[in-house]
Formats: structure tokens, C-alpha cells, sequence
């Protein structure tokens, strides 16, 4: 079958692969007919057997060599994986887009612009966790702005207004883009996102997100989206 590299990691040796009939297959490196570079965007052939891609090799590697010209309807999808930003897509449009950042810091960003009012899709654990380190940081931040404008204004001796108020305008505003996290990881897991309500269960509500926070990712596409980039390394 033919089909389209997504993802592949040299390092771990791992990735993903949409094929033509629209389905996602993982492959690992001794699934390789041969080490050659598997860039993302690359058109491959492979033998599928469950989930997973067999016997993958790379068409331009293929086609390289000596042997006859294949007819053209075969050297179509060759010739356009070689022109840089046209390659041949199968699968989701949205996965031919570029690869977004997969940093902590990058993720916190993300969460607090493009994603800060997104309840749909999928965020894998390095995600999550990045979101809450560098909140976390920047909540620290805030109190010692606060607590160093109240202490020179002379507030202590009353209500530290200054911190008290920058620090709950910092949680109102982050609130959110944190019920958008957990929603979408709550997806990644291949659950309903509605069990995020669970944090209202006094006492034992925030320890059973902490349960849901500290799942896998499904390493397959499920309803919510496909599986997020970088997922082999948490």
C-alpha cells in the first residue's frame, strides 16, 4: 500500500504513517527495508498488518535505481514528492501542515494564545504538565511582584491588596485555557471531555483528573483528532 510519512523519530526509532485507504499505522525501525531518511511528507510503500506498517521503504529510494521507468500514473506521486512544499497527501488535510513546537514553553504559549479557548482535539501529557510547570512559574512570579509592590506601599499592615488582586486576576484569566487543557487531554485518552466535571466531586474530584492527567496518550487516531506530534517522547 502506499502512503505518507507523518511522523518519524531517528532517535527512538519510532513514527506514524497515513496510508491511501485513510488510515494511520505506526512503524518502528526494524519495520525498514532499508536505513534511509524518513522525513515527514515523504511517500512510502508498506505492507499493512494491523495497525502497524510492515516492510516500509521509501518510493524515491525505489524508483532510483536502473530498473524501467515506471509507467505514469506510479511516477506521478515520485516526481511531486521531490518538489519541495507539494508533496502527496493522504489522510487528514490538517496532518500536511507543519509540525507545531513540542517544548514545555512552547505548549504554555500555545495554551494561553491560539489554544486559550479550545475545548477540541487532543494534548498529550508533556502538554499538560508544560502548561502546569510554567504556570506554576508564572503564579510564583505574580505573588512576588505582588508582595514587592504591597511591602513598598506599606500594605502589610492591612491586606496585601496588590497581591491578592494581581494573583486572582492571573487565575481568573488562566482559567480558560486550563478547562480547554483538560478537556483535550481527557480526548487523548479517548474520553469524553464532559468527565472533566468530576472536579466538582468534593474532596476526591481533583485527584481523579490527577488520575486522568497521568494516562498515556491512545497512540492511534481516535474521534477526537489524530495522535499529537512527538508523542513518542512524554
Amino acid at each position: 500500500m502506499r502512503g505518507e510519512v507523518l511522523h518519524y523519530d531517528e532517535d527512538q526509532g519510532f513514527g506514524f504513517i497515513t496510508g491511501a485507504d485513510g488510515n494511520r499505522y505506526t512503524f518502528a525501525r526494524e519495520d525498514l527495508r532499508r536505513e534511509a531518511s524518513m522525513a515527514r511528507g515523504t511517500v512510502i510503500e508498506f505492507q499493512p498488518a494491523g495497525g502497524r506498517a510492515r516492510d516500509v521503504f521509501s518510493i524515491r529510494a525505489r524508483t532510483a535505481g536502473p530498473p524501467a521507468s515506471p509507467p505514469a500514473a506510479t511516477a506521478a506521486p515520485t516526481q511531486t514528492a521531490n518538489v519541495p512544499g507539494a508533496p502527496q497527501h493522504f489522510g487528514r488535510s490538517a496532518e500536511s501542515r507543519p509540525a507545531a513546537a513540542t517544548g514545555l514553553w512552547d505548549y504554555f504559549w500555545r495554551g494561553l494564545t491560539e489554544n486559550y479557548f479550545n475545548f477540541a482535539g487532543r494534548a498529550r501529557r508533556k502538554e499538560y504538565w508544560g502548561f502546569c510547570l510554567f504556570w506554576t512559574i508564572a503564579l510564583i512570579a505574580v505573588v512576588g511582584i505582588g508582595l514587592f509592590l504591597d511591602d513598598a506601599m506599606g500594605n502589610f499592615d492591612e491586606v496585601p491588596a496588590v497581591t491578592v488582586g494581581l494573583c486572582g486576576t492571573f487565575v481568573l484569566a488562566t482559567i480558560p485555557p486550563w478547562i480547554g487543557l483538560n478537556v483535550r487531554r481527557l480526548h487523548d485518552i479517548g474520553l469524553t471531555g464532559w468527565l472533566f466535571l468530576a472536579v466538582l466531586i468534593p474532596t476526591i474530584g481533583w485527584l481523579i483528573i490527577l488520575v486522568f492527567a497521568l494516562i498515556p496518550t491512545q497512540a492511534r487516531e481516535n474521534q477526537w483528532g489524530p495522535v499529537p506530534a512527538g508523542v513518542g517522547a512524554y
